[in-house]
């Protein structure tokens, strides 16, 4: 692995926040600027702590620690995702919810796979 662009949970994580982006564009105006910008940036501050995780990948409680911080901006990015359905009933909103769920899934997996075998190289 010789970037943070080679791990899939950071793809998925990518991909997400770009829908959520392009998806929050179409809210009407009041809604984009207040909860299209929060979801916006919960969904972006996953992405950027996956990224900074992989920066700190050789202390493997940082590593983790950073992971924690990704998996609590992915539940504020679903609170966000329900509270603009409940607004603005609207399938995509559901379809990205299920698809943050299944992230969390993701990212839950990939917690455990770093604390039990994640092998770091400082000594």
């Amino acid at each position: 692995m010789k970037s943070y662009l080679d791990l899939e949970i950071y793809q998925s994580v990518f991909q997400l926040a770009a829908m959520v982006h392009r998806h929050s564009n179409t809210l009407p105006k009041i809604a984009q600027y207040e909860l299209g910008s929060q979801v916006r940036r919960s969904a972006q501050s996953i992405r950027s702590n996956i990224v900074e995780c992989y920066g700190r990948r050789r202390y493997k409680n940082e590593f983790v620690r950073f992971l924690v911080f990704a998996e609590a901006s992915l539940l504020e990015t679903e609170d966000h995702l329900k509270m603009i359905h409940e607004l603005y009933p609207d399938q995509k909103w559901i379809a990205l919810f299920a698809d943050y769920q299944k992230l969390g899934k993701q990212l839950n997996s990939f917690i455990s796979f770093v604390e039990k075998s994640w092998k770091t190289d400082n000594r």
